[in-house]
């Protein structure tokens, strides 16, 4: 499903979030606090967005990006090529449960809008803190439910009925962009995500949400 609308997934991401996708990205590649030319791993990296972001923020980090699927790491390469960043960012084909990198290898990881898609999403966390050295910060940034009444009614009429109507028209794949509100709704709200990560090995998790509870950053120490 990935693969098939990677071709229209950076252009959706912008349309369906109205940008705002932007700005929920950069605080997540701040909140990790990289320390000067540390080593960030983003998992689920797509079409590297998140790496180009932690490049632009950190300019003398070295990036490693991985996701399950080939033709979003193809174009993510493409994008790396043009923004001339390919001597700092790294992109390969790999699961997020099963990280191909020694242990604590990283000063900082992070995943956005993937952790949901990882079958063993507690493993892929555990593999997450494995590869980070100690005192390294994991960050995610995740898709959650508005707590506010009236702010929460509105957005799950557009999530549930508009989203996916346009996902569809615009890739053309008929059932992507409906699987991304169910997959939203079988989530852990953000206090469950936390103790997964607690779970995982970190400590010190926080997190805050953005956008009216649209989407929360979620922080934890090794």
């Amino acid at each position: 499903m990935f693969s098939a609308i990677a071709p229209r997934y950076d252009f959706l991401n912008r349309l369906l979030s109205a940008g705002r996708d932007r700005a929920w990205r950069r605080a997540a590649v701040a909140a990790t606090a990289l320390p000067q030319g540390g080593r960030l791993l983003d998992v689920c990296t797509g079409t590297a967005d998140m790496a180009l972001e932690a490049a632009r923020q950190f300019p003398e980090a070295r990036i490693v990006g991985v996701d399950f699927s080939r033709p979003m790491i193809t174009l993510g390469a493409t994008k790396v090529e043009r923004a001339r960043l390919a001597d700092r960012i790294q992109l390969q084909v790999a699961p997020a449960e099963a990280l191909p990198f020694p242990d604590v290898s990283f000063d900082a990881v992070t995943v956005a809008f993937g952790l949901r898609n990882v079958p063993d999403r507690q493993r892929g966390l555990r593999d997450m803190c494995r590869v980070l050295r100690p005192g390294g910060r994991a960050v995610v940034l995740e898709f959650t439910t508005p707590p506010g009444r009236l702010f929460r009614g509105a957005y799950l009429w557009y999530f549930h009925r508009v989203l996916p109507w346009i996902g569809r028209l615009v890739s053309g794949h008929p059932s992507a962009y409906s699987y991304l509100p169910a997959s939203v709704t079988d989530f852990p709200p953000p206090e469950g995500l936390a103790t997964w990560m607690r779970g995982a090995g970190f400590t010190e998790v926080s997190y805050r949400l953005l956008t009216g509870g649209i989407v929360a950053i979620h922080v934890g120490r090794k």
